[in-house]
């Protein structure tokens, strides 16, 4: 690859072997070569912006949860070495909460949860981000409820004067990345689902989907078949039924030992007017930032059905929203 060190072999190598690098072999001091310093890395939660709040927040976290892997799933991923590259990046994440910080005092627990990481990067460096974890399952295998989470955030963050603001495009810090992804069928299949879904399409659910489809959705939930598909993105639409939804990076991929796969960034903007996973309407603005991955195969005939979905949004993020935006603290 063109601008990027030999030793890996491809992307997807880089994307993995970097990850691990950082976090597992402690090398967090490479941040310095592998983050521009000028990097912006968006969250559901916050903007970051520069490698030397990267490197704060890393240490803060391994000293949280200092046996944290992450182990890489997927990496799905369109450009060129030349023009720079976008992977989106699908980890799963084991750790122990051995240290106090951002989640309280330390309690011994041990979690599992997803993180999705679209990053974009060229000569050898990552200068643009954005990182969802499923703070939703963190927090539930805490003994939390993300309501009340987001509740104790706020106030141990000095109170809504002073709370650190969640991600809204108003917030936004513009980074050098402007692609939109590439053109493979499959991302377009994807996104086309989803925009049927947000649509209120919901018979696109029996039509695409395949029956006996794994559904890998935020809390750390694991659901199969339509039902399963039908109820997440109902109870999620349902509670924002007014939001615009909009596509902001698609990406389709074949490779050669992996079934077609798609990785889509959206977002859902706007009031909290509706009955759904949220309770009681609030009428707050919300933003919800989302990134989900996809994989297509038939077991029988001709046309590919979707096969596994995995989603990640961040609830803590959005209950912090509409609890700022009420003062329902």
């Amino acid at each position: 690859m063109k601008g990027f060190s030999d030793r890996f072999e491809d992307f997807p190598d880089y994307i993995l072997g970097i990850t691990k690098e950082i976090w597992e072999d402690r090398g967090i001091a490479t941040l310095h070569h592998y983050y521009a310093p000028d990097l912006v890395v968006r969250s559901p939660s916050s903007v970051v912006v520069g490698n030397e709040n990267v490197i704060g927040a890393t240490m803060a976290t391994l000293a949280e949860f200092p046996d944290r892997t992450l182990l890489g799933e997927d990496v799905i991923w369109s450009g060129t070495p030349e023009e720079g590259m976008l992977s989106s990046h699908r980890l799963f994440s084991t750790a122990t909460h051995l240290g106090d910080g951002v989640y309280g005092k330390a309690t011994g627990k041990k979690l599992v949860y997803r993180i999705i990481a679209d990053c974009h990067a060229i000569n050898d460096q990552i200068n643009d981000e954005w990182l969802i974890r499923d703070q939703g399952a963190i927090v539930r295998q805490m003994g939390w409820d993300p309501a009340d989470y987001a509740r104790s955030l706020i106030e141990s963050e000095g109170g809504p004067e002073n709370a650190v603001q969640p991600f809204t495009p108003a917030i936004d810090k513009p980074g050098p990345y402007k692609g939109r992804g590439n053109h493979n069928e499959w991302g377009t299949r994807y996104a086309d689902l989803l925009t049927r879904i947000m649509g209120a399409d919901m018979a696109a659910i029996p039509a695409v989907y395949d029956r006996a489809c794994q559904l890998e959705l935020p809390g750390g939930v694991t659901g199969h078949g339509w039902g399963d598909a039908d109820r997440f993105w109902m109870g999620l639409r349902a509670a924002f039924p007014d939001a615009k939804f909009e596509i902001h990076h698609v990406i389709g991929r074949d490779d050669p030992t992996l079934p077609p796969r798609a990785a889509v960034r959206w977002s859902l903007h706007g009031k909290h007017s509706g009955w759904g996973d949220f309770g009681k309407p609030t009428g707050a603005e919300v933003h919800i930032m989302g990134i989900s991955h996809a994989e297509f195969g038939a077991i029988t005939g001709t046309e590919p059905k979707l096969r596994r979905e995995f989603v990640n949004i961040d609830e803590t993020a959005i209950w912090k929203q509409i609890l700022l935006r009420t003062g329902a603290l």
